[in-house]
This record gives structure tokens, C-alpha cells and sequence, in this order.
């Protein structure tokens, strides 16, 4: 029984948190009931929670986690200055006499919007708030246009610079310099954010051409739900190009500066909040009003990820005191079938993982504790970066649970159906899989692009 606390900590933290607990407290909570129980049996070293205010100023002083603010200033700036929907209009112009041209337009827009904001819930409102009713006056059908925006709201999680790439690349590399110490490689390589970055290109791209591909044959076989428009608008070259230079503009700015090896993710996220700060003045959308507006956002979102960043350390700390690295690095190198083996199982336990927690305590929490064996397995760092990220979100879009489907349900009109909204995911995940398994084949499709720009 005690030898198994570490396995009863992880799922009493699972259960509280289903409780509807705030995440932060009830994993520190958690932890620090545990630790007192097992001092009690003489199972657990309270010294282990001495390294913990180590543990706090390292995050405080970690350069690569002042990119989160600025990421999310960015992304609520982009967001306020209306600028993602005047680039929805003109595309849907654009593509209106494409079969499936609305949808297409909110995939492409939609693509735009997550590399600007890089946050889940917020891409998912503001497309459901801004395209699900276009789309439903245009004749779509319930279940394609709820299935388009959270398929596309989801597009955060991957497309660079999105801000699960930066916390995850940021606990890969601990994990990562830690197996390869516990390897006896005492001059470890290192992997960056920019890495996890460069390589969630090409796989970010893919699934958007598969979700526009899907979109254009159910169109092409179903016209009737999703017809051509039949108001023949027309939109000029100079209108096209200033809804859809700006947003371009500052994407190549803050992707292109990493890429080129001139800024690190850190410097080129100051370079993309200050790109939304000007681009909202251009566009007449600032005021000293909105800008308290997006200041007060991101001090409360960036507040809620630095407190699951603190309780997770506490839970980490425990969970390590209690023996759990051993337990699972016994478990992961008994299993049959190896790295695939392995690797197979944590996706699943993320998979599942993904329907109660949400992306910052998975990384926080789980990838830590499953990381360090797989990398010293033989796992590529940048690879596992990808298919975690690419499996949350897929478990995001999965029902009943899957969180983008609570986010729209939020903002969706009474005639769309929770079952409109179930039905039209389907697809888009099976999208989703097949691309995880085109990883698990092809790893090249996450690490070919990362090491032809080290050379």
C-alpha cells in the first residue's frame, strides 16, 4: 500500500481537480497532505522540500518563461483589434465560389489566429463568436462549421509560436539534460524552444492542408451543406492585402526571427507584442482603455500558468520523494515492445489525461515524470515534443470532455446542438490520428526541418 503513494497522489490530484478544484492549489494541496501522511509512516524525507524554493527562483530567473506574457500580450492585442475579422471576410470573399470556400476561409484564418494567440480557449471563442454565425447563415450544416472552429481553435497547441510549445520546450529540456546525466553524458545537448518551434512547422502545415482537403470533399460530395454563397461580393486587391499583410507581416516577423537564428523566442515574443501594439494603433482599435483591458488579461492568465508552474513543482518534489521516477522509469523499461512500447502508453495516459487537465498541467505535471525515461530510451526530444503536443490536441477536440467543445458550447448559438458539435469533431480527430501516426512512422517530419537549419 504505502509503496504505491506515488501512484495514489496522481490519482487523488486527478480526482480533486474533477471536483472542479482550482488546478494550482490542489496539486501543491495534494502533494503537501501526502508528504505529511508519509513523514507520518516514515515513508517520505520531508528534506526533499528543501530544494523547493531552488526550484521557485529557478523558474523566476528562467529567461525562456518571459516569452509566456509576452505571447498572450500579443495574442489578446491581436484579438481586441478586430484585425482577425476583417481578414475572415476578405478570405471568405476570396474563396466564395470554392466549394467548402467559408470553411476554408475559417481553417486559414483560423491558422493565422493561433500562431498569433497560441492559447486554446481563446482562438475557439473568438472564432466560434465571429465565423459560426456567417457560416450558419451561408446554409453550412451544424455539425461541419461547430467541427471547423474547433478543429481550427485547437491549432494553437502546434502552430508556431504557440505557448504549449514554449512550456513544453522548456520541461524537454530539463528532462532531456537530465536523462543524458543519467546516462553518464556529462556535456549534454541541449534542446531549445526554437527547436520545438522549427520543428512543429511542418506538421502544423500538414494538418491544416488535410482539414482544407476534408473540407473541400465534403463539400464536393454534400453541396447542400456546404453550398456556394450566392451573394457575389467582390473584394479588391488593396482591401485583400491590408487585412491579410498585417497578420502575415507579424507572423514572419516573430517565426522568421527565431528561424533565422537572430532572435530567441524570448526576443521575438517582445518583438510580437510590440508588432500588436502597432498594428492596433494603425487600425485606430488603441486606446489607453483597451490597452489596461489586454494588460489586465495577461497578468490574469499569466498569473493562473505560474501558479499550476509552482504547485506542479511542489507535486513534482513529493512525487519524487515518494520514489515515483523509480516506479515509473521500472515500469516504462519493463514493458514489452521497447521505446514503441513506451511511447505508445504515455500517449494514451496523455490522451486520456487530456479530458480532465488542461495542456499547462499535463506538461507540467506529466511530462516531467515520463520525459527523462523516453529521452534516455532513445526518444528524440524535439519528435516527443511534436506528438505530445499534436495528442493534447486531439484529446482537446475528443467528446464528451474535450475542452475546445465546452469553449463553444459557451459561445454557440441554441439551433447548434451539443450532438451537432460532437458529430462534426469526428472527422477532424481522425485527421488528428492520422497525423500522429504519420509521426510514429515518418519522425523526419518533425526533426528534418530543425537539423537542416543547425548545419
Amino acid at each position: 500500500m504505502l509503496e504505491l503513494m506515488p501512484l495514489w497522489m496522481f490519482l487523488v490530484v486527478c480526482l480533486i481537480i474533477l471536483l472542479g478544484y482550482p488546478v494550482a492549489f490542489s496539486l501543491a494541496g495534494t502533494a503537501l497532505i501526502f508528504a505529511a501522511i508519509g513523514s507520518a509512516f516514515g515513508v517520505f524525507d520531508f528534506a526533499f522540500l528543501q530544494a523547493l524554493p531552488n526550484r521557485l527562483f529557478g523558474t523566476m530567473v528562467n529567461n525562456t518563461l518571459v516569452a509566456v506574457p509576452l505571447f498572450i500580450f500579443m495574442g489578446v492585442m491581436l484579438e481586441k483589434s478586430k484585425l482577425a475579422e476583417d481578414l475572415l471576410d476578405s478570405m471568405a470573399i476570396v474563396f466564395s465560389e470554392v466549394r467548402g470556400g467559408l470553411g476554408i476561409s475559417v481553417v486559414i484564418v483560423g491558422m493565422l489566429l493561433a500562431a498569433s494567440t497560441g492559447i486554446v480557449g481563446a482562438t475557439v471563442v473568438t472564432m466560434g463568436l465571429m465565423s459560426l454565425p456567417t457560416m450558419l447563415k451561408r446554409g453550412y450544416s451544424p455539425a461541419l462549421a461547430a467541427g471547423t472552429i474547433c478543429a481550427t481553435g485547437t491549432l494553437g497547441q502546434i502552430i508556431p509560436p504557440s505557448i504549449a510549445l514554449v512550456l513544453l520546450g522548456d520541461i524537454l529540456s530539463s528532462a532531456y539534460a537530465q536523462a543524458q546525466m543519467g546516462m553518464g553524458i556529462f556535456t549534454p545537448k541541449t534542446v531549445s524552444v526554437g527547436d520545438l518551434f522549427i520543428g512543429a512547422l511542418v506538421p502544423g502545415l500538414i494538418l491544416v492542408a488535410l482539414y482544407c482537403l476534408y473540407i473541400f470533399g465534403f463539400a464536393w460530395m454534400k453541396p447542400d451543406q456546404a453550398p456556394i454563397s450566392k451573394e457575389q461580393e467582390s473584394v479588391s486587391v488593396n482591401q485583400l492585402l491590408q487585412s491579410l499583410v498585417p497578420p502575415l507581416a507579424l507572423m514572419i516577423a516573430v517565426l522568421g526571427s527565431i528561424l533565422a537564428g537572430i532572435a530567441t523566442p524570448t526576443e521575438a515574443a517582445g518583438v510580437g507584442a510590440m508588432g500588436a501594439t502597432l498594428l492596433a494603433l494603425a487600425r485606430r482599435q488603441f486606446s489607453l482603455a483597451r490597452l489596461r483591458e489586454v494588460m489586465e488579461t495577461t497578468v490574469l492568465v499569466t498569473s493562473m500558468v505560474f501558479m499550476i508552474l509552482i504547485g506542479a513543482a511542489i507535486f513534482s518534489l513529493v512525487f519524487r520523494g515518494f520514489g515515483g521516477e523509480e516506479m515509473v522509469t521500472s515500469f516504462f523499461t519493463g514493458m514489452p515492445g521497447g521505446l514503441f512500447g513506451a511511447t505508445l502508453t504515455v500517449m494514451l495516459l496523455i490522451f486520456v489525461l487530456g479530458f480532465i487537465l488542461d495542456f499547462i498541467e499535463i506538461t507540467f505535471v506529466v511530462v516531467p515524470i515520463v520525459g527523462p525515461v523516453l529521452l534516455a530510451m532513445g526518444a528524440d526530444p524535439v519528435w516527443l515534443g511534436i506528438m505530445i503536443a499534436v495528442n493534447l490536441q486531439t484529446s482537446f477536440l475528443t467528446p464528451p470532455f474535450g475542452f475546445a467543445l465546452f469553449y463553444l458550447r459557451g459561445v454557440a448559438p441554441k439551433e447548434v446542438l451539443t450532438g451537432d458539435i460532437y458529430r462534426g469533431v469526428v472527422p477532424f480527430i481522425v485527421i488528428q490520428v492520422l497525423l500522429l501516426a504519420m509521426l510514429a512512422m515518418w519522425p523526419a517530419l518533425a526533426t528534418w526541418l530543425p537539423t537542416q537549419l543547425h548545419h
